[in-house]
């Protein structure tokens, strides 16, 4: 392929993408994204964890809230494989057809391996919003009176069809919502090649959950006590500031694979 073709189809796609990160930019800016601020740092002050989910390549958004460098302590990461690492399922589930994400009885394994506490908020990720899992989980921690933000483009959960019993999506569920602006379909460049290519959900999921992270940060730090935020484990002293925090809150953050 010619260069000025790549070219042509990189700076496409930096187009797509900084126009989103730029329009979140500005909605963080004029404080739309306060009230899932509000909730985490909440949550986080009156004892509570985090609890952030999501499937697929949404959980890449779950791995950006929880377990990170310059993220939050509090912060627990919910993921499919945990009803079989913790749960009762067999591994060779999490390969089986249809996928495991499509399925809404596993929430309720799911949220058995999680030790939750009553100021717990639930952040909950996902592209399409309509998958069981995604849908169960939502609807069972507000069953049992948590918050939940949900992370996910609007433009194509109202083009699709909820895949759990209730009939519900992940943006009918959640307390909060936040668009992650991706499009129907997730790739926005369609002149390229003959599927659409360039998906942008997990770039700007990404920079949601920096935003938040920020937020929160920024909303629990005092003159006389920083947010409880890990430093890399790979700088000195790293891991002596991770542990002792990470104490306060025992088994109920779990880092894993």
């Amino acid at each position: 392929m010619p260069n000025d073709e790549i070219r042509d189809d990189v700076a496409a796609y930096e187009r797509q993408v900084s126009d989103r990160i730029s329009a979140l930019s500005a909605a963080a800016a004029a404080g739309e994204l306060d009230p899932a601020v509000d909730i985490m740092a909440s949550a986080i002050e009156r004892g509570g964890v985090i609890q952030a989910f999501g499937t697929g390549h949404s959980e890449a958004f779950a791995m950006e809230i929880a377990g990170r460098a310059g993220g939050l302590i509090p912060t627990n990461k919910i993921a499919l494989r945990d009803a079989a690492l913790w749960g009762s399922h067999e591994l060779s589930e999490l390969i089986g057809k249809p996928p495991l994400e499509r399925d809404p009885n596993i929430a309720a394994d799911l949220l058995a391996t999680v030790e939750l506490h009553p100021e717990d908020a639930f952040i909950i990720a996902s592209n399409s919003g309509v998958n069981g899992s995604i849908v169960g989980l939502a609807l069972l921690a507000k069953e049992r009176g948590h918050r939940v933000i949900a992370v996910t483009s609007l433009e194509h959960t109202r083009a699709v069809e909820p895949k759990h019993p209730s009939g519900k999506r992940l943006s009918e569920v959640a307390d909060v919502v936040i668009d992650n602006l991706a499009p129907y379909g997730d790739a926005t460049l369609h002149d390229v090649l003959p599927v659409p290519v360039g998906a942008v959900s997990s770039i700007t999921a990404a920079f949601i959950a920096q935003l938040l992270t920020i937020g929160v940060s920024r909303r629990l730090s005092t003159p006389e006590q920083v947010a409880p935020l890990y430093l890399s484990a790979n700088i000195p002293g790293g891991d002596d500031h991770n542990n002792v925090l990470e104490a306060r809150y025992g088994s109920r953050i779990k880092r894993g694979a």
